[in-house]
C-alpha cells in the first residue's frame, strides 16, 4: 500500500474511533463522571483536531506544527468564552456550538488542551512510523 493511501487509512479509522469517543465522553455516567463529561472531552477534542488537519496536510513538518496550532487555537477559543455577543451566544445555543466554541471559561481545560495536543502529536507521530513501516 502506499504510504499517502496508508496514512489517509490509519488518520481515517483513528477519527473513526475518537470522535465517538468524545461525543459519548458528554453522555457519561458513572465512575469520575465530572471528570470524563468535563475534561476528558477537552483532550480528545484536540486530537480530534491534530488527526482532522493531518488528514489534509500529512507531511512529516505537519506533524510538530498541527497540534503547536490546535493548541493555540484553542486556548483563544478558551478565552472567547468570555465573551457574550450575542452572535456567539447564538451558535452556542445548539449542540454543535456548544461542541466546537464551549460555554464557560474554565482555567483548569489549559492543562486538558496540553495533554490532548501532546497526545494527538504522538498520534500523529505513531500514525507517520507505521505508514512507513511494512
Amino acid at each position: 500500500m502506499h504510504k499517502s493511501t496508508k496514512l489517509q487509512l490509519l488518520t481515517s479509522v483513528s477519527l473513526l474511533i475518537v470522535t465517538p469517543l468524545g461525543i459519548l465522553s458528554k453522555f457519561y455516567y458513572g465512575p469520575a463522571q465530572v471528570w470524563v463529561n468535563d475534561y476528558s472531552g477537552d483532550i480528545l477534542y484536540e486530537i480530534f483536531w491534530c488527526l482532522f488537519f493531518f488528514l489534509l496536510i500529512p507531511t512529516r513538518k505537519a506533524i510538530t506544527q498541527i497540534p503547536l496550532w490546535v493548541f493555540a487555537v484553542t486556548c483563544v477559543l478558551e478565552i472567547l468564552q468570555l465573551w457574550k455577543s450575542p452572535f456567539l451566544e447564538a451558535i452556542r445555543a445548539t449542540f454543535i456550538g456548544r461542541t466546537l466554541l464551549g460555554t464557560t471559561f474554565v482555567w483548569w481545560d489549559f492543562p486538558h488542551y496540553a495533554v490532548g495536543s501532546l497526545l494527538g502529536w504522538l498520534w500523529l507521530l505513531q500514525i507517520w512510523r507505521s505508514a512507513l513501516c511494512c
